[in-house]
Order: C-alpha cells, then structure tokens, then sequence
C-alpha cells in the first residue's frame, strides 16, 4: 500500500477526502467530485468560488465530467482493492500443459494404425505407411507436416477447409490464413500468442476475483457483527422504551379506561339503533317478497278469467314502499369531547409538572452546586408563549415540558369549551392560556405532580453519567455547520465541518440569522426530542466554547454570546480557565488536558451533559438540568487566530 498512498492523494476530492466520484474539472483546473462541488456552490451562492484555489467566478461556471479521471479511479480502487485483500504469498495458479495425445490420432486412411503426422494442406493425418506418398512423390513435396493433430475437424476452419493458426481478438475468434483477408483491420496474433495473453489477462482478472470473494467474506462477518450489535442495541432501546411507557402508562390508565367507556356506550348506543332498523327492514322485505311472489303466481297460473281478475284486483290494491334507512349517527360533539378531555388532560400534566419544578426552585433559590444547576436556572419562569404540541404524541405528556410557548395549533384554536366529561378529567384547563411566575405559584398549590415523573427523570440521569464512550456513540449525529449562521469572522472549511478564526474577515452576504457581535456559528440541524450525541476536536483551544442554544436566541448584542443569556448553554475556554455558561452565570471547573469534548443532548427527559473525551475514555465536565421549550442547536464561539474546532464524524 506504500507505493498508493501517493496516488490516493491525488486521486482524492479536496471537499470530501475520498476518491474521487464523477469527477468534473473547473476553468482553473482542479478536480472535485461532481456531486461534493454542487453542493458547496448551492450552498455558497454567487459569487463562485473554486473550494482549492479560491478562483472567483461570478457566474457558475458549466461543469463536465471528466472521463479519463473517472477511468484512472476506477483502476486505482481495483489494484488497491487487490492489493489489500489478497494475502501475503497467494499466486494464480499456472496453467496446465495440454496433455500428449498423438497416440490416439488415427490415420485418416487405414482408420486403425495411430498417425505420425498431420498434413496441413491435405488436412489429414497419415500413420508411418500412408504417409510414403508425401516423403517421396514430388506432388506432395510442398505440403506442409507436423505433429499429429487431435480432433482435427474441429480444428479446420468451416468456410476456407483450413487450419485455423490465427486468433481474432476482436471477434473472439480463431481463424485461418485464408480469413485473414477478411479481419485485415483486426490485429490477429497466432494462438501461442494469444493463449499466452489471455492466460495474463485471466491471471490478473483471477486476482481481482480472489479479492472480491476475501471483501464478500469479510463483509458478510462484519454484516453478522453489525447485525448482532443492531439487535442488542434494539434490544436495550426496547427495554428502556418499555420501562417508560409503562410509567407513562400507569398515569393514564384511568383515564384512557373512562374515555373508551364512553365512547363504546355511545357505539353500543347507535349499534342498538341499527339493529332494531334491521328487524324492520327484514320484516319489510318479506312482505315485498310475499307479494311478489304472489302476483307472479297469479300470472302464471291458468284459469277461467273471472278467477284471475277476481285476485289480480285485489293484489292490485296492496301498497308497497321502497324501503329506506332512517339516519342515524355517532354523537360527534360527546367524541369530541372525550378526545378533548384526553388532550387537556395531557396539557394539564405537563403545566403540572413545570408549575412543580418552578416552585421547587424558587424554595432553594441559593443551590449553585455543580450537580444541581438546573434548579438555579428554574428559579424565574421566563415568559412564555404558545407553543404547538401534538395530542397524539404521548410521550409529550411527562417528557416535553411547557415553559417558553409559541403558538397554538389551529385545531385548539377552533375547539369549543370541553365538555362535562372533559372538565371533570381536568377541572383546571389553562394550558392553553400564558402563565406568570405568580399564577404559576398559585396553580401549583391546586395540582398535584405525579410521584415517579421527578424520580424517573433522575434515574435517566444518572444512568447517562455512567454510560461508556461507546454506548454514548449508540446516539452519535453528524453535526454540519450552518453557513447562514457564521460570524464574518468565523471561517468554515472541510465539507462545513470544521470552524476557524477568519483574518482578515470574510464578508459573508448579510443574513437575519447571521451572528454580527460574536465569532460564532450554529449546527445546521435542530433537535426538538430524542436523544443526540456528537464530539468536537479543539485546536488551540485557549479562547472557545462548545454549546448548545435555541433558534430564537439573539444574533447581536452583549447577549448574543454563548451562555450570557437564558437560551443557551455551553462549556468555554478562556485562556487557561475551563468554565461552564448559562443565564451569565459563571461556574468554574478543574481543568483538562482533553482535547476533545463531547456533548450528549437528552431532549425527551431535560438535560445536556459535557464530557472530555480522553482516547476511549470520557469524564464528566458539567451537566445542566434544564426543561427545554424550542429546538436546540448545537453552538460553537471561536475567538482567538489558531483556535479550530472540528466536527468528529460518526462513523
């Protein structure tokens, strides 16, 4: 592999570091993939720059793929596939010498002595008597002998009756002199020629075949160890899964069994309804059919005439009806209700539980240990807004928690006031409503916050703080760096992966969610619930910080920095001082020779952990407990010249 590396190099896109695919050629002319390039200019807009030399183009330069290039590749991959897979001594075996078969040639005279030799131009074998007439008749003298040939009829060339001595390989024939005429713009060989290139050829093609099956072995073990590892991961995702859904169940079994009584009596209800209409409709049609039934008996039967109109009279006088199904309906507005109970309620736990976290903060306002920060940060309920929550999504209930609202969907929006059934499931409907800290402290007093949601989230907690690197890497995102949010300052590089300090300054086009006070960038990707982790290598790492924040968090200002305002949280480095932000509050922490950091982001139960990463090893750095109310982006501050962070892949 020595002798490759130099031309893996070249043969690799500058953007994406792989070989190259499809590649297309710039005006200046570097190489990139063809997909890698489309994308960095989608992204970067007019002007065009060349990502290798930073050639400008005002407009987008027309690209075509370079054929030669995608060729070279292709060769490279199949001698560094070969060369990597093939093991250490193997050869492709030689081939066989064809094995001597002259003693069972026959003379094509006599049909019983074994030939001794083989006339070219007579195409035909003589043994040692037959042949007499070639050795001494001057007729013969020009005739051509050699070695007895076998199966000498298929060796003649059907058209020309001649021994085929030439190989066409552009017909992937053999052939005669005489058809030599006709392949005069081929380049036919001779078959010792031929035989000898194809036998390199099929050598080389072994070779490249003998790799592929070592790649398909190896490939199917690692299927099967990917496969084992996917089913125990699942396994314990299903196992967790299972435990909070049974918590979560247990808290609304009563009202989930309520709301199906109702609804099945109401279906009880109508199904009563439809039956008795079916007993009268059957009635009905038996008596349609009887007449029916009776008419056609009156005019199929023979008799006197005063018979028949004596009954046709009569059967003429009955009345029939078409029949027709009454309407008969489910009651909307009760199921509507009911659903609408099951929607409050599920709002009226949530308010629960954070009316339940503000006021435990505000009864410990002094807190400021490392462990539990969160209870200082929930001390001041911001204010909130109206925020969309879907009904159906039942882990909302303990796991999303309201505080900074948006908006209302526009079915809450549309909905009448809950019924009798859903004001007896929640007698305290407002969660629809905006709440201050004061009313927040009065409705706590008349809600109650289900006994295992606190317990549960604590138990989550702990139980990621004693996760190894290698069971956070289960969660791992890739994490890709937003170019509409950068600083002018910060300068992005490596597929949008890596952040930098810019000198001088970029003069990025002007954007409402660019940062124009501090040298930072967002990740491209919100997370609004599940669990995501990702790592970042630090570079000279004396002036940087690593966090995560809302969307909504300001873009310019003294608060636009990570961890001055309520909407962000980070870990800094500031010169040698290692300390964790959020809210402008400050906490120290011991100092690391760590230069890589991970982040864990547990949005489903409300908290964002720190760890240095130390080879295969992590350590915690700090933990916020925090009740998220938006979508949370990763966020990252570079300050001083050399200060680099990078985005670790997850694979």
């Amino acid at each position: 592999m020595a002798e490759l590396f130099p031309l893996a190099e070249e043969l690799s896109c500058s953007i994406c570091l792989e070989p190259f695919k499809m590649p297309v050629t710039t005006p200046c002319g570097h190489n990139f993939c063809g997909l890698c390039l489309e994308e960095t200019w989608s992204v970067q807009g007019a002007p065009y720059r060349c990502p290798q030399c930073r050639a400008v183009y005002q407009a987008r330069p027309q690209l075509h793929k370079n054929t030669v290039l995608c060729a070279v590749v292709e060769q490279f991959l199949q001698a560094e596939m070969a060369q990597e897979a093939l093991p250490d001594g193997w050869t492709p075996p030689e081939r066989a010498t064809a094995p001597s078969r002259a003693g069972h040639v026959a003379c094509d005279h006599c049909l019983k002595v074994a030939a001794v030799k083989t006339c070219v131009v007579c195409m035909a074998s003589f043994c040692l008597e037959h042949l007499l007439p070639h050795r001494e008749s001057p007729a013969f003298r020009d005739h051509q002998l050699q070695e007895p040939i076998f199966d000498l009829m298929r060796r003649k060339c059907p058209q020309h009756n001649r021994l085929r001595e030439f190989f066409c390989p552009e017909h992937d024939e053999c052939i005669c002199h005489v058809c030599l005429v006709e392949h005069k713009t081929c380049s036919p060989v001779s078959l010792t020629d031929a035989s000898r290139d194809l036998e390199a050829k099929l050598k080389h093609k072994l070779t490249i075949v003998y790799s592929q099956v070592n790649g398909a072995t190896k490939a199917l073990e690692d299927v099967r160890v990917k496969q084992q590892n996917i089913r125990e991961a699942t396994q314990r995702k299903m196992e967790l899964l299972r435990q909070e859904y049974k918590e979560m169940k247990a808290l609304i079994d009563a009202s989930e069994a309520n709301a199906t009584r109702k609804i099945k009596e109401e279906e009880k209800r109508v199904s009563s309804k439809f039956d008795t209409i079916y007993q009268i409709l059957l009635k009905k049609k038996s008596e349609i059919q009887a007449a029916k039934e009776e008419m056609e008996f009156a005019l199929t039967k023979g008799g006197d005439e005063f018979e028949f109109l004596e009954k046709a009279a009569k059967l003429y006088r009955i009345t029939t009806k078409s029949v027709y199904i009454p309407k008969v309906e489910l009651n909307h507005e009760l199921i509507r209700g009911v659903c609408q109970g099951s929607s409050d309620l599920k709002n009226e736990l949530k308010r629960s539980v954070q009316q339940f976290q503000d006021k435990k903060s505000e009864a410990a306002p002094g807190t400021g240990e490392s462990g539990e920060l969160g209870a200082v940060f929930l001390g001041k309920p911001g204010p909130q807004k109206k925020v969309p929550r879907e009904s159906g999504e039942l882990g909302a209930v303990f796991l999303a928690k309201p505080g900074h609202q948006k908006k209302v969907p526009k079915e809450e929006k549309k909905t009448k006031k809950p019924s009798a059934a859903a004001s007896a499931a929640s007698p305290t409907v407002r969660a629809q409503q905006p709440v201050d800290s004061k009313q927040a402290g009065q409705d706590a007093q008349t809600t109650t916050l289900p006994p295992n949601v606190a317990a549960f989230k604590a138990k989550m907690l702990e139980t990621f703080l004693t996760k190894t690197r290698a069971e956070l890497l289960e969660y791992s995102v890739r994490v890709i760096l937003d170019y509409n949010t950068a600083h002018n300052k910060v300068a992005l590089s490596e597929n949008y992966s890596v952040a930098s300090v810019a000198d001088p300054p970029l003069h990025y086009r002007p954007h409402p969610q660019r940062f124009v006070y501090c040298s930072q960038v967002l990740g491209l990707n919100c997370y609004k619930k599940g669990i995501h982790y990702w790592e970042v290598e630090l570079q000279k790492n004396n002036f940087c910080g690593v966090g995560v924040c809302y969307g909504s968090m300001d873009r310019q200002g003294l608060e636009s920095r990570l961890g001055r305002n309520s909407a962000s949280w980070c870990v800094e480095w500031f010169n040698t001082k290692i300390s964790a932000w959020h809210n402008n509050v400050e906490k120290t922490l011991p100092s690391t020779k760590a230069t890589k950091v991970g982040v864990l982001l547990n949005c489903d139960h409300g908290f964002v952990i720190f760890f240095a990463v130390v080879e295969s090893k992590i350590h915690l750095m700090y933990k916020f407990k925090v009740d998220f109310t938006e979508a949370l982006y990763p966020a990252f501050w570079v300050f001083s010249a050399g200060a680099t962070l990078s985005l670790c892949n997850p694979n």
